[in-house]
């Protein structure tokens, strides 16, 4: 891994973090009314945003592999 890549995945991973931090703090700021009403517990904001996150890094994982599956049918009809 170059040291460019490197820089590239840590910025990556801290604008996530930042991203999480963010709907973290959005969810924790709105009274426990206003949580009711989109039916969930305070206790269950730091799971709900991790779901999220994993569901999301899901989602992206499935694409790249979705991306790759011409190339996989390519090599697999023997070019190469």
């Amino acid at each position: 891994m170059s040291l460019i890549n490197l820089f590239v995945a840590a910025r990556s991973a801290i604008a996530r973090w930042r991203q999480r931090q963010r709907a973290y703090g959005e969810l924790m700021a709105l009274d426990d009314r206003s949580l009711a009403d989109i039916g969930i517990h305070r206790s269950q904001i730091p799971a709900i945003v991790e779901e999220a996150y994993a569901a999301r890094c899901r989602a992206a994982a499935q694409d790249r592999v979705r991306d790759l599956e011409p190339a996989r049918a390519w090599l697999a009809a023997g070019h190469r």
